[in-house]
């Protein structure tokens, strides 16, 4: 395989399309789709006296989680085709898989028959991370006692489950997507030899700071600091949860697309009180916290070099978590030794952050990628 040398390249042959709202959180809201196209099998690696980074252990750690398609394994028994996806902040697998916009923006665009990563010839893995999903989260019953996880922790129980969960010792791709996306790239610099091709996607390779930490302080205080809250240990949801979801609702689309969903003020109110109401209805205060401060522990910057894999990289422009008039993605690319870098344009197809679920929008890429990481 030929090195690459790091760029950073913008794709202008996008073709217009009809505008569609996709907010992170929003597919957690998805009632499932009555017809799967795909046979997914769903189980529980469980691991016994789990201890995180913080010192803190639980007797037992519950990873649930997805797979697709059947492991294939070279001469020498080591995995060759299995793929590892992960969520972001408050997601879990089915935003991928398992829901109705699941099923249509990224399943259906990527796991078919000819398609980028087809099931008839990969193997595919879609965890739900610590506190999210179905795996173990505060909301089990420990609420506030529940240990003070990071994203080094869930991408140690992530290796854990691929290793000794399904036997899986390498990977032909790792793929993520904001939360997931940042795991990639602390993936990327613990298990340097671990995975063929990388593709974090709608994340920067940099500690949280600036507007990012500070939306993120904005959601963990209105819950944190509500009396209602009564120390993690409240009988129903505090009224702090109200204003956390709806600071989630503002970050994760851009303005072009809640203007072209809201364009009059009773349009804006209806929007905002529907999703309001309906992430008030599938969210749980501690959990949300938990979540949203996890990214606590955040910072590749000091370890990019150890990256050795391709990695793509891929933002878009309206995203407002990781906007590109901070130039972090461009100086920060250059360290990686086969590193590239894509920051598609806005248009009608990109629907800020949530763009990353919007597989039609940048499979092209993904296709190169794995052509280029082939062994």
């Amino acid at each position: 395989m030929s090195a690459r040398h790091p760029s950073l390249s913008r794709d202008t042959s996008l073709r217009s399309a009809a505008s569609l709202v996709f907010a992170m959180l929003i597919a957690l809201l998805c009632a499932p789709c009555a017809a799967q196209r795909f046979e997914v099998h769903e189980g529980d690696f469980r691991i016994a006296s789990f201890r995180f980074e913080s010192g803190e252990t639980l007797p037992e750690l519950r990873i649930h989680y997805r797979t697709l398609g059947a492991v294939q394994r070279d001469g020498r028994g080591h995995a060759t085709n299995a793929v590892l996806i992960l969520h972001g902040t408050g997601g879990a697998g089915t935003q991928f898989i398992g829901s109705k916009r699941g099923d249509e923006l990224f399943a259906g665009e990527l796991f078919g028959p000819g398609q980028p990563l087809d099931v008839q010839h990969y193997f595919i893995v879609i965890p739900d991370s610590i506190g999210h999903g179905r795996s173990s989260r505060p909301s089990d019953g420990l609420h506030a006692h529940f240990p003070k996880y990071g994203y080094r922790d869930a991408v140690e129980a992530q290796f854990r489950l691929l290793t000794e969960g399904l036997g899986v010792d390498h990977l032909r791709l790792l793929f993520g997507t904001s939360m997931g996306g940042m795991q990639t790239w602390l993936w990327a610099e613990r298990h340097p030899d671990f995975s063929d091709a990388l593709m974090p996607m709608a994340c920067l390779p940099a500690q949280i700071a600036g507007r990012n930490r500070m939306w993120r302080r904005m959601v963990i205080d209105s819950i944190r600091f509500d009396p209602s809250w009564e120390g993690g240990e409240y009988r129903q949801q505090p009224s702090g949860l109200r204003p956390a979801v709806q600071t989630l609702l503002l970050v994760s689309a851009s303005p072009v697309t809640r203007q072209q969903a809201a364009p009059t003020l009773q349009s804006a109110d209806e929007l905002m009180d529907r999703s309001t109401a309906e992430l008030l209805g599938s969210t749980d205060a501690n959990d949300l916290l938990y979540q949203v401060q996890s990214s606590f522990d955040y910072d590749p910057g000091a370890d990019l070099e150890k990256i050795s894999a391709p990695l793509l990289a891929i933002n878009t422009a309206d995203d407002l978590i990781n906007p590109p008039e901070l130039g972090i993605l461009e100086r920060q690319i250059g360290r990686v030794a086969h590193g590239r870098a894509i920051v598609i344009p806005a248009d009608s197809r990109t629907v800020g952050h949530g763009t990353h679920t919007k597989a039609a929008v940048w499979k092209e890429h993904l296709v190169e990628l794995l052509k280029i990481s082939q062994r």
